[in-house]
């Protein structure tokens, strides 16, 4: 990374924290013995390194994998008056079923990330709930149908390295089912992906080596994704962006499956609807967005149109999606 975006941020060590941000997003669960390995530094170095990222807001965070789980995972557009747009956003970011909120367009979007387990539940908000809401002036509803990168519906947990497109989920269609323990597990994580295995046997009641057998299926079956949620903006990185895409159907895979290639993408899913390829960018300047936009996006075949709407305010991020039951 270019120090000299990091002049202003005494606190970060240029070098080894965005290696280190980059080793844990490969697995965050990484023991800092293999860590300082890998980083060619102390143990205690990495353990040093870990605690300041730790106090400048660095989350690991389990979360359930939602189409791994049984749930349908739906991407809401809201447009909504000046005035509302807050209080509304806040209301979202309270639902237990909402992994993310966001503030957009000079305060009057807002895009939601919701996981419904069935046709009720997702009746029930889109067709009574949000209609009804006061000062609510339109919504979209977008269903997830593939997530090429960002497996967990996160919107804004920054990458530090390019990661290979998602595999695909149809050979996996019947949903993985839960026991007491997992769940338990889920809720553990959910506060600190990095727990010990002697806080989650305490936690779960179950021995050391229980919990880790239920650890590595979770992991194996691909119902547990750990993410590194870390402020983009400490790094230099100040304009968030999600970019609305409008792709010829030949090319959609195409797309989508090169843009989890690009660093600056932390999420892209096909979606339903008129756009029918979203993505979530982050990027220094505007300067970096229209070059990303200019050299990354525009030689990319099929594309028809794109629309970009940067981040004000985030609301919620990085909330486990609900295990079923």
């Amino acid at each position: 990374m270019d120090s000299g975006a990091l002049d202003q941020l005494p606190q970060l060590d240029p070098q080894l924290d965005p290696q280190l941000l980059e080793a844990l997003q490969l697995d965050g669960r990484t023991p800092f013995s293999r860590l300082a390995r890998r980083l060619d530094v102390s143990e205690r170095t990495v353990a040093r390194r870990y605690q300041r990222l730790r106090s400048l807001g660095l989350r690991i965070v389990g979360q359930p994998v939602p189409d791994r789980l049984g749930l349908i995972r739906w991407l809401l557009r809201l447009r909504c008056t000046p005035d509302a747009a807050g209080t509304i956003a806040e209301a979202l970011a309270r639902r237990p079923d909402t992994t993310w909120v966001t503030l957009a367009s000079g305060g009057t979007e807002l895009y939601c990330a919701v996981n419904t387990r069935s046709a009720d539940e997702r009746n029930a908000l889109l067709l009574q709930k949000l209609p009804r809401t006061p000062h609510v002036l339109s919504v979209s509803a977008h269903c997830m149908m593939r997530i090429f990168v960002g497996t967990t519906s996160t919107w804004h947990a920054t990458r530090f390295h390019p990661a290979a497109p998602a595999v695909d989920s149809g050979a996996q269609a019947v949903p993985l089912t839960l026991d007491a323990t997992d769940r338990v597990l889920f809720a553990e994580l959910a506060r600190d992906g990095r727990a010990t295995l002697p806080e989650l046997a305490r936690a779960t009641g179950r021995s050391p080596s229980s919990v880790q057998r239920h650890l590595d299926r979770l992991r194996t079956e691909g119902a547990l994704s750990l993410s590194v949620d870390f402020d983009p903006e400490l790094l230099g990185y100040r304009m968030a962006t999600q970019l609305w895409l409008n792709v010829a159907p030949a090319h959609l895979r195409t797309v989508g499956e090169t843009l989890a290639t690009h660093p600056a993408i932390a999420f892209a899913a096909a979606i339903t609807g008129t756009s029918n390829l979203v993505a979530s960018g982050v990027f220094r300047t505007p300067a970096d967005l229209y070059d990303y936009i200019d050299r990354h996006i525009g030689p990319l075949p099929g594309i028809q149109s794109i629309e970009t709407a940067p981040t004000l305010r985030e609301v919620k991020r990085l909330a486990p999606a609900l295990p079923p039951g």
